[in-house]
């Protein structure tokens, strides 16, 4: 896996989700336009995990949590959706651990309470994607 493929998934997946926005519009649930992505994504023949567990471990413990991550598609890009008036550090926060304990080296920050899906949208990366071929 290279940094440019990487970065292609990531717009073929900020693709889908301008048009599940298109379609829907800003102010309905969360959990509405995780469906309508997961199923744009899948139909774009992109294999998609919804709602996976993620396993927390501690020294030598594993923890049993309540993470879940949104969407996770191809094993690469971790996607955080939100539906709020302000992405938050803390929304940020929460993408990134969430990246390090899946071994991802992107994840997608997408707010659907906005009016441009766009200029809302926020591309995190981290040392995974670092140590990758451009």
């Amino acid at each position: 896996m290279t940094k440019r493929e990487i970065t292609e998934l990531s717009y073929a997946i900020t693709g889908c989700a301008i048009r599940v926005h298109k379609n829907l519009g800003p102010g309905l649930l969360e959990s509405v336009y995780e469906k309508c992505l997961k199923y744009e994504l899948e139909k774009e023949g992109f294999m998609v995990q919804q709602q996976l567990n993620v396993e927390l471990f501690y020294d030598d413990l594993i923890i049993d949590t309540a993470l879940r991550v949104d969407l996770f598609v191809n094993n690469l890009v971790v996607i955080e959706l939100k539906t709020v008036e302000r992405i938050m550090p803390v929304h940020e926060a929460q993408l990134m651990t969430y990246m390090k304990l899946l071994v991802a080296p992107q994840g997608l920050l997408i707010n659907f309470y906005t009016d441009n899906i766009s200029k809302s949208l926020r591309a995190l990366v981290n040392d995974f994607f670092k140590i990758l071929p451009p």
